[in-house]
């Protein structure tokens, strides 16, 4: 089945550091632009920078499994080895994990590896992985 792909629009505080990490750090492309917005292709969805830095505000976060998760984040559920690769990617830009590379679940339903990361203007991402894709709603 084809997925349908998500669209989401989000605050920065500089587009310019915005299409650095985007493009170079997590392979983006780049769709339309503007001086006030830009579209990227995020592993296929479209995501918006929008210059709004008065936006860019500190979000609170939750506990998870020990960990203090930010309560606004967006990302992607990427194929196991897709994941493994953008993590030792993210790792060989020296960028610091906001939440270590982990696998959550370990041998129980819903098994996934899951890191979190920031990009310049705060914003914090999430991308996870799950060794068996029918887990992702399973309670």
């Amino acid at each position: 089945m084809k997925l349908p792909r998500f669209h989401l629009a989000f605050p920065v505080s500089d587009l310019k550091k915005a299409r650095e990490f985007y493009t170079r750090i997590l392979g983006c492309t780049l769709g339309r632009e503007t001086k006030k917005w830009i579209d990227f292709n995020l592993f296929g969805h479209q995501i918006v920078a929008h210059f709004s830095p008065k936006d860019c505000a500190k979000p609170n976060t939750n506990l998870v499994d020990g960990d203090h998760v930010s309560s606004r984040h967006f990302g992607v559920i990427l194929p196991w080895n897709d994941w493994e690769k953008l993590c030792e990617k993210i790792k060989g830009f020296g960028l610091q994990f906001i939440i270590e590379p982990k696998i959550r679940f370990e041998n129980l339903k819903g098994e996934q590896g899951t890191f979190f990361i920031k990009d310049p203007s705060g914003n914090i991402l999430e991308f996870k992985s799950f060794k068996n894709d029918n887990m992702i709603f399973e309670k």
